[in-house]
């Protein structure tokens, strides 16, 4: 009996392991270093709200490199956000928040995984949140 509930412990251990490396994305840490070209034509609105604008600051700061300026993605490093995958009824913006916190695994794009992001607070990830929505409006994605 014993050794039923060693194996089973180690079936267990073993399981868990085996979803924690599933579920975290691999990827690298840092951002590709390709000067590739936009893969969307962004219209930027007139004016951002208040939010917005610091969460432009945000997104250039950490997603830019990936996303591309204005989340108009980058050919070769990761997808522009100002497309209609992303729109709130499929993406909503708790998505944002999971994706910045645990990375996402390569579903709708060819670019790999994304790790997590370091650094950024919740209020960070809402002004990005903002900013990439007013973008997305300013486009005709609601």
């Amino acid at each position: 009996m014993n050794t039923y509930i060693i194996s089973g412990a180690i079936g267990l251990g073993l399981a868990a392991v085996w979803a924690y490396v599933g579920s975290n994305p691999t990827a690298p840490a840092t951002p590709p270093e390709t000067g590739g070209t936009a893969l969307a034509e962004v219209t930027v609105p007139d004016s951002l709200s208040a939010e917005a604008q610091i969460g432009e600051r945000a997104f250039d700061a950490v997603c830019a490199a990936c996303h591309g300026d204005n989340g108009a993605g980058v050919d070769g490093s990761g997808p522009p956000l100002v497309h209609k995958i992303y729109e709130p009824s499929h993406h909503a913006d708790m998505a944002f928040f999971m994706a910045v916190e645990r990375g996402v695994q390569a579903h709708h794009w060819s670019f790999g995984n994304m790790p997590p992001q370091q650094g950024l607070t919740r209020a960070d990830v809402a002004g990005i949140i903002t900013y990439v929505r007013e973008l997305q409006r300013a486009n005709g994605i609601d």
